[in-house]
Parts: C-alpha cells; structure tokens; sequence
C-alpha cells in the first residue's frame, strides 16, 4: 500500500468512527508515519482529501457490487447482495457508511464533497433501481429510495442503541 492509499485508509476508519470533523493532517500524518507537509503534496486540502476519500468510497462500493444481470444469472437475489455490504460493515467493522455519515453532515461538508456524496447516493441510487427491476418490482426507483433508506437507517439506529440485532431485524 502506497502513501496516499495508507492516507485514505487511515482518514476513511476516523471519518467513519466520528464525521467528517474527526481527523486532521496532522492525525493523519502521524498514523501513516510521514509530516504534515506530506498529506499536503497528496491532498492539497481537507476538502481535496475528502472527496478522494468519498470517491473512492464509491467505486470500490459499486465494485463490490458487481452487476446486477450477473448476480440474477448466479440465482441470487441483488438486493441480498446490497444489504450484505452494508451488514457486513456493521456486524463485521463495527462502522456506519461512510457516505450515509457524510450525507448526514452535507450541509457542513465543503462543495467538493458534497459532489462525491451525491455521486455516491446516485449511483446506488441506479443500481437498486436496476436491482428492483431485475426482481420485477412495479416502482423500482421508489424500491430503490426505500432500501437505501432502511439500510441507512437501520445502521444509524443499531450504532446509537449499541445493538446490531436492530439492523437485523429491520432487515429480515
């Protein structure tokens, strides 16, 4: 793992554990082992290194994924897949999505990281909508809006009351 990704990995888990407000340079810098001045050469700003940090969020998201057409052809159900992800991060990390933290806190997020939250909520946004679809469902936008918004919800809920079995059983 190169510098910046050891940057990114280590401003992800603090984002994730506390908000967007929850990590400096310096924190970071001290993590990875390097000065200040170098999280800096990688990331210009906070906000440079959040929208890195969301973008890159996404992608690896989606690419865990995978494609909806493949996943029915496996005879498995997408959505199952989808709310895996998001079980896994909670029951095996112990960590919220780090853009459903991030979407919480938008209106305090500078514009570049805004950009990449929406690009996040967006493109799930699509993919559900396809999933729903593939599943037959009759509205599969609305589909889409509701499971993100369970999942989402059911995360912040199990984090706040320190019992994952609510994620669980908003989710059976």
């Amino acid at each position: 793992m190169n510098k910046k990704e050891q940057l990114l990995k280590v401003a992800e888990n603090k984002v994730r554990q506390g908000g967007y407000s929850n990590f400096s340079f310096r924190e970071i810098a001290n993590e990875v082992g390097i000065k200040s001045a170098s999280v800096h050469y990688h990331f210009p700003t906070k906000a440079d290194l959040g929208a890195a940090l969301a973008h890159q969020y996404t992608d690896v998201f989606l690419a865990a994924l995978g494609n909806v057409d493949d996943i029915k052809a496996r005879g498995e159900n997408p959505i199952d897949v989808y709310t895996a992800i998001f079980r896994g991060s909670l029951i095996n990390e112990d960590k919220m999505c780090l853009c459903g933290l991030l979407g919480a806190q938008n209106e305090s997020l500078p514009d570049k990281v805004q950009v990449e939250v929406k690009r996040f909520f967006a493109k799930n946004l699509a993919w559900l909508a396809a999933a729903h679809a593939a599943n037959g469902e009759a509205n599969p936008e609305q589909a889409a809006i509701t499971t993100v918004s369970l999942l989402e919800g059911a995360m912040m809920i199990s984090k706040a009351l320190n019992d994952h079995s609510y994620f669980t059983l908003a989710t059976q």
